[in-house]
């Protein structure tokens, strides 16, 4: 079972794909899901978010990735919701009221931002760290310290979460119950954890800096890299159907 945001293996046509392609097509993708409110398009982009990850194999995390967008967006679609009342009336409040039109706009701001989610969360589950530093920089030619440091701040996200999955075991076997007691108490116990994960990733942090600086980071230039990133026809296609579909998207915008 793969980690969060961790590449895994496969050989699907998403694995084997130019990663600044890949890079492209994700950006453009979430692009067009916030250049449209129409509600229809968006379903299908969503649906085309999902068909993506059942091609690479990557349906269960999806899946769970896109129930904490959801969770995430369901707190902004309840805000939007009770602020903003637009269309038929529905339920009167004393601050106004909640429309139809707030009900679709919640549901359309759930799908957007589910749908604009997946593909950029693919990109890493289907690519190297190494691979999109590497590409970006000599493809793209984006210096090589903003690439690695995006790249490792990426990199960094499952190993803290499994620093503080692990801290969280070492005190359930002390006897403290985290799944016990309401939020309050639940923040109260998960905030002194957080020392021991802050030191924790000081010294990754640290430990990492080191040894960057014993392989010469400082001296990378674009043409260190001996790997090549060639675009294929594929790649070439991916890339003019991720733009046509922010041309789709701002037009669709237009028309309504």
């Amino acid at each position: 079972m793969s980690s969060f945001l961790e590449y895994v293996p496969g050989t699907s046509m998403l694995h084997r794909m130019n990663p600044v392609a890949k890079l492209v097509g994700a950006i453009a993708f979430a692009l067009a899901c916030f250049c449209t409110s129409n509600l229809a398009f968006l379903a299908i982009l969503l649906a085309s978010a999902f068909a993506l990850a059942a091609s690479c194999g990557m349906m269960r995390p999806t899946i769970g990735l896109a129930r904490a967008v959801f969770a995430f967006s369901l707190i902004l679609a309840i805000v939007q919701v009770l602020t903003t009342p637009t269309g038929a009336v529905l339920v009167t409040l004393p601050w106004g009221y909640i429309g139809t039109g707030s009900l679709l706009a919640a549901l359309t701001t759930i799908v957007r931002l589910t749908a604009a989610a997946i593909p950029l969360f693919l990109v890493f589950y289907v690519t190297k760290m190494n691979d999109i530093t590497n590409s970006v920089v000599k493809v793209l030619h984006v210096p090589y310290k903003y690439a690695f440091t995006f790249t490792s701040t990426i990199h960094f996200i499952p190993v803290f979460m499994n620093d503080m999955k692990g801290i969280m075991e070492a005190q359930t076997a002390r006897g403290v119950e985290f799944d016990a007691g309401g939020i309050v108490k639940k923040v109260r116990l998960m905030v002194p954890l957080c020392v021991p994960l802050l030191v924790s990733s000081v010294r990754k942090t640290n430990s990492a800096a080191i040894a960057a600086e014993v392989r010469g980071f400082n001296l990378r230039t674009v043409t260190s890299g001996y790997k090549e990133y060639p675009f294929t026809a594929f790649d070439v296609a991916a890339m003019i159907v991720s733009v046509a579909l922010i041309a789709l998207s701002v037009m669709l915008g237009m028309l309504l």
